[in-house]
């Protein structure tokens, strides 16, 4: 069966669901379920594109005019092995994240607001969907212009949730994120801009027209300095621990893979484009990766707080795919790409459950925990499920993708240097289990407080979608052949 303009339909469709969302403020709370349609029919679509492109049909690709008259500007999506399986995942994500949020917004918009205000939940969930646009949009996005919008319209939605949504010093902190994440979104336009004046075009494939040309070096510069920004890696990551922390639960697993999609933008421009002068930032690019993962590791470890420590976690996690992006082996980037998408599917089950657990018992603070697995034996399996992602326990994902990624680092450790990094990229795993693990204990097992006995589990709303996302884990654990078949073609063809 032919869908006519699945590409547009993908970036369209959630976008005039918000829209007419603004108009459907008497249904309260059910707007989640039509955000969990409406993200559920483009997750659909892209499946079917996954499919043409399993079977050798593809690689898609749209084009389409914004003006033909004066400036003959033209925008376009590519749906291939790489573009596509980002997509589609984060997409995956944005609706189980939707479903969750109805119960989820409920408690948080009585606790703000009061019980009659079903206008914030036209402003929730219209403004999710930007979201999920958002995100797909940069992933798919063939003109560097476009995927400087769709930047931004990951970066806006998520500043006006904090301000309305977050929780301790909301406005301070939505204002901190605003700015953090606009300093690496203009050095990102930067680095697009003086692309432009090198080669007259904001074609993402126009960028290898750049090698041999001295603005090279600074467009690469630029891309890479402004993503490592919003990647909250060493040195800038003081924004992540209270933006992420302080974010309403239900949106804080998306803002994790807005941080993560770094990996996929620096590879599909400078790996893919710019290899040649990427090159020259491999080294520091190591070292950034591993000061990252050790740091992130610790301050995670340091934190009492679920949310926060969830929050200091994405800061190491998100370093590990940075790592193997930076060895420039095949198998390094397939294994960062891998990687990336097997952590925001753990990192939204555990965001999640720290969603549940304040939603059920009112406590972030884990030192106030305890014994809650016989109360929410489902939300402890599912703590326990996304702690093995992030730990890298087989079957799921995170085993294959890191094992991926080490083979790449390990591949790059030819050099005494490369040896150095490589076992202490194994000493960071160490740190994961500690910090992924000691929060099961806290708060799931032990003596339960009495002041606790009265907790219930969760409504399936809020559990049944993370376990849905788990078991897309678990598929890509036992079969990651579905995810490297897709990606490494691409991934070679990239590399020199």
């Amino acid at each position: 069966m032919m869908i006519p303009y699945p590409l547009l339909q993908v970036i369209l469709v959630p976008i005039i669901v918000a829209f007419l969302s603004i108009f459907l403020g008497n249904l309260g709370k059910r707007l989640g379920w039509i955000a969990f349609a409406t993200l559920t029919y483009t997750s659909l679509i892209m499946i079917k594109i996954g499919i043409d492109l399993w079977n050798g049909i593809g690689p898609y690709y749209e084009e389409y005019y914004w003006s033909t008259a004066l400036f003959n500007i033209k925008f376009g999506f590519l749906a291939d092995g790489l573009s596509l399986p980002v997509a589609l995942i984060m997409n995956m994500i944005c609706a189980a994240c939707a479903l969750y949020s109805i119960h989820y917004m409920e408690h948080r918009i009585e606790q703000l607001y009061g019980e009659e205000r079903k206008g914030m939940y036209v402003v929730y969930f219209s403004i999710y969907l930007l979201f999920a646009v958002g995100l797909v949009g940069v992933a798919l996005s063939t003109n560097l212009a476009q995927m400087y919008v769709f930047t931004e319209l990951t970066l806006i939605p998520s500043y006006i949730m904090i301000d309305l949504f977050g929780y301790v010093d909301r406005h301070r902190i939505a204002m901190m994120y605003f700015i953090w994440n606009h300093i690496g979104a203009a050095m990102f336009l930067i680095g697009i801009t003086l692309a432009y004046i090198g080669t007259g075009s904001f074609e993402v494939f126009a960028l290898r027209n750049l090698i041999g040309n001295n603005f090279a070096i600074w467009v690469c510069f630029f891309i890479l300095v402004g993503w490592l920004v919003k990647m909250a890696v060493f040195g800038f990551h003081v924004w992540l621990p209270w933006a992420h922390g302080e974010h309403p639960t239900s949106i804080a697993a998306i803002i994790a893979t807005i941080v993560g999609l770094g990996n996929y933008v620096i590879v599909r421009l400078l790996y893919g484009e710019l290899f040649s002068v990427f090159k020259i930032f491999s080294i520091p690019l190591l070292i950034i990766a591993i000061i990252t993962m050790i740091y992130g590791g610790f301050l995670s470890i340091a934190q009492d707080d679920m949310k926060r420590l969830y929050a200091c976690s994405t800061i190491s996690q998100t370093a590990y795919s940075i790592l193997g992006i930076a060895t420039l082996t095949v198998m390094g980037v397939v294994g960062g790409i891998f990687y990336f998408l097997s952590h925001i599917l753990g990192k939204c089950v555990l965001f999640s459950v720290a969603g549940i657990v304040l939603c059920q018992t009112g406590i972030r603070d884990m030192r106030k925990l305890g014994g809650l697995a016989r109360k929410m034996p489902l939300t402890a399996t599912l703590c326990i499920l996304g702690s093995m992602v992030l730990s890298a326990f087989p079957p799921l994902s995170g085993f294959q993708g890191e094992w991926i990624m080490f083979v790449g680092v390990f591949k790059e450790a030819g050099s005494f240097m490369g040896l150095i990094v490589a076992l202490v990229a194994i000493f960071a795993t160490f740190l994961t289990v500690i910090y992924t693990f000691w929060p099961v204990i806290r708060v799931f097992f032990g003596p339960l407080p009495s002041e606790l006995e009265n907790v219930k589990e969760a409504p399936l709303t809020m559990t049944l979608p993370l376990f849905m996302l788990m078991f897309i884990s678990f598929i890509l654990g036992i079969y990651p052949e579905s995810l490297v078949a897709l990606i490494t073609p691409v991934i070679k063809a990239m590399t020199p």
